[in-house]
């Protein structure tokens, strides 16, 4: 027979405990096949009320109603669990159906995961009193009821009860079978912050402290990353041995501290001053890691540490034959690779597998950015290629080639691409601190080679040139036909012992401005001419065509600008704003002594090294070091 729908009355007889009512009103032969919308039975409805008396009723008459479940899969202790109470009733149910503690619903929850997630501490007691190794079954979430009572915050008192169990948590045996998966409740300790619980859990249940995450590695993997110093503090004389097991990207703990956390890498140095023998997967010690992380915070750390514990990591090779000064200068860490360039213990020319030294390394990078930037997917996928096969042969993937910062919450085990991960301003400020202090000792016409562009190239890059510097031409030629139109004028004098003199200076200085304005103009229409020749489309007159005519571009930028000086100099004619002439003499000197380095492509790329490099030390590299520089400080007063 079907089900049938329980009616509102009935409903209200249940959730009442009306049991004279109830009885006068209900079917026997239906009583089972009544249910809510939901699926609930009669039974559901009065255990999620506490109707105890037509529980019990209903129990003792239609047994079969105790072991349906709803559309949910809930059964009647899931409903207990989350709006109930162990009442007699209930208890007399578990003790006669054991097998309904272990039952679980669509969210694979048991009724103890209810109980937990409700704060239900009386049933969560009687749940676990009576099955204690149902506090370590998994939900689909992977949580268990003990990693829900800690995620809770042990609200009234539920960790506490699940704590003191009899049953002991299935730990990796000595057969070897594996730890049971699912997300460990030491971990949802790190992850609030809370040593309370945390020390709850090693005293109470210290096996549990071995637990692993796959993603997150074990719990002193997982404080390492988070930079919970005291959970670190407290692991460390708990579960030692978790410091010499690594996670799925081979590394040990101190590696993962080294990713973000001075401080903790701090506490790991003092159990074990002897970091050398810390070596990940690919043979990296930790300032590598740091350095390919660019945490600066611990390379400044380490490198202040005594002689005898960092003089083994300055110049130390991983599996590709790379130092931390190669990783911090491949992966764009700039203030890493100041630090170490600047530190005398570092060799700044051992070359890797590839015998690349660091800036031979950061420049190959660099190269690969420019290709992309000029050209063109094809070569730069050509290239990716050739490193993938390299990495292929000295066991690092293609995608190790660039780092990616660890997650707050999460350490990831794949690693970011190379374009999705270092910035080309990174990079450049990077290859810019290795340009100004380690170098090779090659001429600089080695250092950047001019390459000359194949015929096809430069007829391409000559089209696209025509249409700048026709717009350029055009725009000074406006700028000094103005100039010409309205002329600078001499400001009022009233006396007239200096009249006479600065008329005479006036017109000497008119002559110049005239002079450079005109010149500049002309300089500027030319090249606009030239440009619209009709001979210009013919292939033998383009390049050169382009060539005159950026000459007389910037000619005519010079000639303006030195007509702007004359101008700035006829306004201040009488004036003795002294500190004001002399800054702008000294522009008008360094000004004109940059423009030819536009036609030196290697004195123009020596140049922006040195910008790059200051504005790395203006900016960046200051904002860095006050703030540490002040920390030094205040613990040397507060000492």
């Amino acid at each position: 027979m079907a089900n049938t729908k329980i009616d509102g009355k009935l409903y209200e007889y249940v959730k009442q405990d009306n049991i004279e009512e109830f009885n006068s009103r209900v079917q026997q032969r239906l009583a089972e096949k009544l249910v809510t919308p939901c699926g609930n039975t009669l039974l559901h409805v009065a255990v999620s009320y506490g109707s105890d008396n037509i529980t019990s009723y209903l129990a003792g008459t239609f047994p079969s109603l105790i072991t349906i479940q709803n559309s949910q899969e809930d059964t009647i202790l899931h409903l207990a669990a989350r709006e109930g109470k162990a009442s007699d009733t209930i208890k007399s149910l578990v003790q006669s159906n054991p097998s309904l503690i272990m039952k679980k619903n669509t969210k694979a929850n048991t009724p103890l995961h209810d109980a937990v997630i409700a704060n239900n501490k009386e049933v969560a007691k009687l749940l676990v009193s009576r099955d204690p190794e149902v506090a370590y079954y998994n939900n689909n979430n992977g949580k268990s009821p003990l990693y829900l009572a800690v995620e809770n915050g042990n609200k009234n008192g539920i960790l506490d009860d699940l704590l003191n169990l009899r049953a002991s948590f299935p730990i990796k045996s000595e057969d070897g079978d594996a730890l049971p998966k699912g997300k460990s409740p030491v971990h949802a300790a790190i992850k609030q912050r809370n040593r309370d619980i945390l020390e709850k859990i090693g005293n109470e249940k210290p096996e549990l402290l071995r637990l692993t995450e796959e993603e997150l590695g074990n719990s002193l993997h997982y404080a390492s990353s988070i930079g919970f110093v005291e959970g670190v503090r407290f692991l460390l004389t708990k579960f030692l041995d978790g410091a010499y097991e690594t996670n799925l990207e081979g590394n040990y703990p101190i590696h993962v501290a080294c990713k973000s956390h001075s401080v903790v890498v701090k506490e790991f140095l003092d159990k074990f001053p002897y970091p050398k023998e810390f070596l990940n997967r690919k043979g990296q010690n930790i300032l590598h890691v740091a350095a390919k992380y660019g945490n600066s915070c611990v390379v400044r750390f380490l490198l202040k540490q005594d002689q005898k514990l960092v003089a083994p990591l300055l110049n130390a090779i991983d599996e590709d034959g790379n130092t931390p000064l190669h990783l911090a200068a491949g992966y764009g860490r700039f203030t890493a690779t100041f630090l170490l360039v600047r530190d005398n213990r570092v060799e700044h020319f051992i070359g890797n597998n590839r015998n690349w030294t660091p800036y031979e390394w950061a420049e190959d990078f660099s190269k690969i950015y420019e290709e992309e930037y000029k050209e063109t997917l094809p070569l730069c996928c050509q290239r990716a290629e050739e490193r993938k096969q390299f990495d292929s042969k000295n066991s690092t993937p293609a995608h190790e080639i660039k780092g990616k910062e660890v997650d707050s919450n999460k350490m990831d085990t794949k690693e970011a691409s190379p374009k999705d991960e270092i910035r080309y301003m990174n990079l450049a400020m990077t290859l810019s601190i290795l340009f100004v202090n380690a170098r090779p000792k090659k001429s600089l016409f080695e250092l950047f080679p001019v390459t000359i562009l194949p015929m096809s190239r430069a007829r391409e890059e000559a089209r696209s040139m025509t249409g700048n510097l026709l717009v350029v031409a055009v725009l000074v030629a406006g700028v000094t036909f103005a100039g010409v139109i309205q002329l600078p004028q001499l400001r009022d004098n009233n006396n007239s012992s200096d009249r006479e003199f600065n008329s005479t200076t006036y017109e000497n200085l008119l002559y110049g401005y005239l002079f450079l304005d005109v010149g500049a103009l002309s300089s500027s229409l030319a090249a606009a001419l030239f440009l619209l020749l009709p001979s210009f489309h013919y292939p033998r007159f383009q390049i050169s065509a382009v060539w005159f005519s950026g000459i007389m571009v910037c000619l005519a930028i010079y000639m303006m600008f030195g007509a702007f000086l004359f101008s700035v100099r006829i306004a201040l004619i009488g004036s003795h704003g002294w500190l004001l002439t002399i800054i702008i003499a000294g522009v008008a000197v360094v000004f004109p002594s940059i423009i030819p380095l536009f036609g030196n492509p290697v004195r123009l790329q020596v140049l922006m090294h040195y910008i790059y490099y200051s504005l790395f030390l203006l900016f960046a590299y200051s904002r860095w070091w006050l703030p540490n520089k002040l920390s030094d400080l205040k613990k040397k007063h507060n000492l």
